[in-house]
């Protein structure tokens, strides 16, 4: 009698791979095989969902692209700095957006014209076009003070020199007499008018520069008066005025010298109504 199937090797069933089905009321249950084998496969990422994610890379980078480049409004009828800032999401609201477009809207940025063209995002152009118009000013102030220090320089180099005064002129007659013998008074100091001169020599010798009187007490003394003020010899010499001639019948000598014994005497020439 053939022995019993005792030592017979069961078959195994390989569940490895295989799908169990039950049913339970026509209903199908697709249950996993717990016997899988240790090999993990690794994560899934189809090909159709990298595609998906470079096209918004892309976008995402164009409109970042779009966003740094300053963007054009044309102010329209009833809007404002602050309506416009808020629909550009302006960092720094109405105040950074005027500050970029002060030129465009004027000093008061509470009034903005349509029309007119704001620059978003202008700030950087407006700061670099500030800084460059503050250096072409410190530019233009440092050569004007190198041309200032340069004629400066010329200046104390080589100053002008004054155009020598022309040397006074007088006519040889009483007038011209007169006038001389005032100046040379005014360098000395010493007081007198043309009226007074004038008066007392008309007086004295009407005007005659070698008049001499040979007659009176001077002249019996042996000092005659002389010249247009008559003055005698000893007075003449004692009020001799330096750079005259010591002639006493020379006009201008004869003035001064009796002009100086006059101040000397009377306070003036012309306190002197008379014989003196």
């Amino acid at each position: 009698m053939p022995a019993q199937g005792k030592h017979r090797r069961p078959k195994s069933v390989s569940l490895s791979r295989g799908i169990a089905a039950v049913t339970t009321g026509g209903a199908v249950l697709a249950l996993p095989v717990l016997g899988a084998t240790t090999a993990s496969a690794a994560p899934a990422h189809s090909v159709a969902a990298e595609k998906a994610v470079a096209p918004v890379s892309v976008t995402a980078q164009v409109n970042s692209v779009t966003k740094a480049a300053p963007a054009k409004h044309s102010v329209v009828s009833g809007e404002t700095l602050s309506k416009i800032a808020r629909e550009y999401s302006v960092s720094g609201g109405w105040k950074k957006l005027y500050e970029g477009n002060r030129k465009a809207v004027g000093e008061n940025p509470n009034l903005i014209h349509p029309g007119i063209t704001l620059t978003i995002g202008a700030k950087a152009a407006a700061s670099s076009e500030a800084k460059a118009g503050k250096a072409s000013t410190a530019s233009a102030e440092r050569t004007a003070t190198a041309e200032r220090a340069d004629r400066s320089e010329r200046t104390t180099a080589a100053p002008a020199a004054a155009p020598a005064a022309a040397p006074a002129t007088y006519t040889d007659d009483l007038d011209g007499w007169i006038r001389e013998s005032l100046a040379v008074m005014a360098q000395h100091g010493i007081p007198g008018s043309y009226e007074g001169i004038h008066r007392n020599i008309i007086r004295e010798s009407s005007g005659n520069p070698n008049a001499i009187n040979n007659w009176d007490s001077n002249a019996v003394k042996g000092t005659p008066s002389k010249g247009l003020l008559q003055v005698i010899d000893p007075t003449f010499q004692a009020y001799h005025v330096p750079g005259t001639s010591t002639d006493s019948y020379d006009p201008v000598a004869n003035i001064t010298a009796a002009c100086n014994y006059a101040a000397d005497r009377y306070g003036s020439i012309d306190n002197v109504f008379g014989a003196y």
